[in-house]
């Protein structure tokens, strides 16, 4: 039995009111909470020689004394310990079922009121306190399997927004290379490392062999893709530094060319070296613009003064064309022809002023030249058909023929005559188709008889 008075200490683990925090409770049992009051003593008595006793279902429990004090002060002394102790009970279990209170902390609090209960010298309502606290422990309960199967939805969450990102960083990595557009890409691989790492801080954490399969997949598709882009860029540099040599050639090609006075040969090799340019590839944006400017720079030359003497030239060329266009009148008054020979001199005499005449305008080249070639071609066929008719040669053979068709058509009339004779008129219908044909052969030979003057 005690012989000092017991002095009230704080209770470790014990919140105050004010660290209470609204919340929606979890589903958890209906509390009972046990009221600290003066209802207390009523659970206890104290001894003539001042011991103070608590009832329990299972008898009385002795709890201490309280020296130099009445009985009612030593019976309350007791009393307020218990109503704290209960006031601290129904604390937690309005921070279990009102508050977000995590499960961890909730357990190791009620294992610190447990330990204070089991250790209590209190007078009071004991099992209304137990109770509390095994309410307290159910609530728990419920509240860690509420939480376990957000813990699992969160899991389940995590992992399906870790799946997307997964399954675009291996989208961007399977891309075929000539159709990857590797800035967008690989800005958005870093996008991709970023929005996983942020996941990792911010979610729930996976199972390690889930979140070792997903960062096998993405770790692989980011270094598959990284591999690629390396070597893409590698071949690129290759291609850059041929065609940058290829095409530092051409430039040196095409300068020597940009003094060069012959004309048409030159404009030619500059058509060549372009071809050439275009088949070279690109080198990198700063090189290919540089080589281009000086390439196009002796182009320009070149063409430039090309022109400027075309200009020169069309002023000459255009008083040359109207003295062409002065005879090519002359030459389409020929025809139609009347005197074949005095038409052959004359047109002699025009060709002859034509060529002494120059050059033209390259725009009405073609014009005048055809022109021209209408004129001669007609004479030239006149002059065809006249010798024709004088040739002895094509005259003795004209005549043959038609003496040949004399011969097939008189043949053929006699046939007929015998046919007809016999009373075989199928036979003489037949003649008569095949006299036909050969009597208009025999005519077109005669009339190419008298164009030879026979």
């Amino acid at each position: 039995m005690s012989t000092d008075a017991p002095k009230p200490t704080p209770r470790p683990g014990v919140p105050t009111p004010a660290a209470i925090k609204p919340h929606t409770p979890a589903a958890a049992p209906a509390a009972t909470p046990v009221a600290a009051s003066s209802n207390s003593v009523t659970f206890g008595r104290v001894a003539d020689d001042g011991t103070v006793f608590v009832r329990t279902p299972d008898g009385e429990k002795e709890v201490g004394s309280y020296p130099d004090a009445t009985h009612e002060e030593a019976l309350a002394y007791f009393a307020r310990k218990y109503d704290e102790l209960a006031a601290s009970a129904n604390l937690l279990l309005q921070r279990v079922v009102q508050t977000d209170l995590s499960t961890q902390d909730g357990q190791t609090a009620l294992k610190s009121l447990r330990e204070q209960v089991l250790q209590a010298n209190v007078v009071g309502d004991l099992p209304a306190l137990d109770n509390t606290v095994e309410q307290i422990a159910t609530a728990l309960a419920a509240k860690a399997e509420v939480e376990s199967k957000a813990r699992a939805e969160a899991k389940k969450e995590s992992a399906a927004k870790r799946e997307e990102l997964v399954a675009e960083a291996e989208k961007i990595a399977s891309q075929p290379v000539e159709k990857v557009q590797w800035k967008q890409s690989t800005a958005r691989m870093r996008e991709l490392l970023d929005e996983w790492k942020t996941l990792q801080r911010s979610q729930v954490r996976l199972d390690k062999e889930t979140e070792n399969s997903l960062w096998t997949r993405f770790s692989a598709a980011r270094n598959g893709f990284d591999k690629t882009r390396r070597t893409h860029f590698a071949k690129l540099d290759e291609e850059h530094s041929s065609a940058k040599a290829t095409k530092q050639k051409l430039v040196e090609e095409a300068e020597k060319l940009s003094e060069s006075t012959e004309w048409g040969p030159t404009a030619g090799a500059f058509k060549r070296l372009m071809s050439e340019w275009k088949r070279a590839g690109r080198a990198s944006r700063a090189d290919d613009d540089a080589l281009w400017a000086k390439f196009k720079a002796a182009q320009d030359a070149f063409f430039n003064a090309k022109d400027e003497v075309a200009a020169a030239e069309n002023v000459e060329f255009e008083a040359n064309l109207k003295v062409k266009e002065e005879l090519l009148t002359q030459a389409q008054a020929l025809v139609p022809i009347k005197d074949l020979e005095k038409a052959k001199k004359d047109l002699h005499a025009i060709q002859d002023k034509w060529d002494a005449a120059g050059k033209v305008p390259r725009k009405d080249i073609e014009r005048m030249e055809r022109g021209m070639r209408k004129v001669e071609q007609t004479i030239r066929e006149a002059e065809n058909k006249q010798w024709k008719k004088t040739d002895p040669e094509l005259a003795a053979r004209a005549g043959s023929f038609a003496q040949q068709l004399q011969r097939a058509v008189s043949d053929l009339q006699d046939e007929i005559t015998a046919a007809e004779a016999k009373g075989d008129d199928k036979k003489a219908a037949k003649l008569r188709e095949e006299l036909k044909t050969k009597q208009t052969w025999l005519d077109q030979a005669m009339g190419g008889l008298k164009e030879f003057g026979s």
